[in-house]
């Protein structure tokens, strides 16, 4: 009895218990998914297996899927990195936009430079310009006390209307008339793609951006002090941490991350900011991190499998005369899956230490 008690009583905590949780949600969710497939009188083991091919079942299948990811990765870390901190930032949409006009701006006026220099500088602009717009909900938390949810995700309409008014307006290339864009950046800032592959060194970037995060909250001070802040703000505010600085500083990167995945697009897929730099990567973003459990390293892995998602939304829409939305709503219902399943396994540790009280003294000597 007492052995069943204490791994009750460990369960709860273990290491394992984010990949548990991660199981049971996305079983949860391929289970509803299911049934709302079968209710449109569509097999719900074809719908399955027809996801499956489309995001893995080919090389050019995996190519697909891992472009899609590449900016899910660096807008996932916009959300994952502040919740490290007990922040829920929703607005990296805002800074994704704003970073890949700002790198188009910078590849038109620096034009003429080496690709040595100008593909860095608008790389630098992007992300320089989506620290600052997110930087900007960690200042008003650390100094007005503005709920960062709420901040953040207004600065998204605000930046949508700002980048809506720039490209359709004053940046806008005049002899391109079927769509508003900006003039196309200099084709010697380009990023051309992975050797062999139809894949853009964004994905490159993106994994290495996860795990230096993940190599910085673990073997740094200033890691271990956010994670305290993140665990418990009142212990670290009594230990003198500076809490209102990280909270700072975190926002920063985050935005910078989200900044970066924008100006990525512009030099490795767009060419210039247009309208196509709006299809929702940072809202996407809230569901890999989620999916992760903010965990940098996680990360990559559930943006390869949302980005998979995504990639197959085409295919369904032909084999099974599916909506092309349908692929949205699996990952609307994985989103809803983890949260629920979040939620009741932390009040089920809760339960279990409540119900199963530490060793006492003898036992412990």
């Amino acid at each position: 009895m007492r052995a069943a008690s204490a791994v009750l009583r460990i369960v709860p905590l273990s290491v394992g218990g984010g990949l548990f949780v991660t199981t049971v949600a996305l079983s949860l969710s391929a289970l509803i998914f299911g049934a709302f497939v079968a209710s449109l009188g569509v097999d719900p083991f074809g719908v399955f297996a027809t996801i499956y091919k489309a995001a893995f079942g080919s090389w050019f299948s995996w190519q697909n899927t891992l472009s899609r990811a590449a900016p899910l990765i660096l807008a996932a870390l916009c959300v994952a990195l502040p919740a490290r901190l007990g922040l829920v930032i929703i607005g990296g949409e805002g800074a994704i936009l704003l970073g890949g006009l700002a790198a188009a701006v910078a590849g038109i006026h620096l034009a003429g430079l080496p690709a040595i220099v100008g593909t860095p500088a608008l790389l630098v602009a992007g992300a320089t310009v989506g620290g600052l717009w997110i930087g900007f909900c960690g200042v008003m938390r650390s100094y007005r006390g503005v709920n960062e949810t709420i901040s953040s995700l207004l600065l998204v309409y605000l930046a949508v209307t700002i980048f809506d008014h720039l490209v359709d307006g004053p940046l806008r290339d005049l002899s391109n008339v079927n769509f508003p864009s900006t003039h196309p950046i200099d084709e010697n800032f380009k990023i051309g793609n992975i050797p062999g592959a139809d894949m853009h060194w964004g994905l490159v970037v993106g994994c290495l951006a996860c795990l230096a995060a993940a190599l910085y909250m673990r073997v740094t001070p200033q890691g271990f002090a956010m994670r305290i802040a993140g665990g418990n703000p009142r212990a670290a505010l009594a230990l003198g941490l500076p809490v209102g600085r990280m909270v700072i500083v975190v926002c920063l990167v985050g935005g910078a991350a989200a900044g970066l995945a924008g100006a990525l697009e512009v030099a490795a897929v767009q060419g210039r900011a247009s309208g196509a730099l709006h299809v929702g990567y940072g809202f996407m973003g809230i569901l890999v991190a989620f999916l992760a459990r903010h965990n940098p390293l996680a990360v990559i892995a559930a943006a390869i499998l949302t980005g998979g998602i995504a990639a197959s939304s085409g295919l369904l829409q032909r084999v099974y005369d599916l909506p092309d939305a349908t692929a949205i709503v699996l990952q609307g219902i994985v989103f809803l899956s983890i949260l629920t399943c979040e939620t009741l396994y932390g009040r089920a540790g809760a339960l279990f230490r409540w119900m199963m009280p530490g060793p006492t003294s003898r036992e412990r000597a």
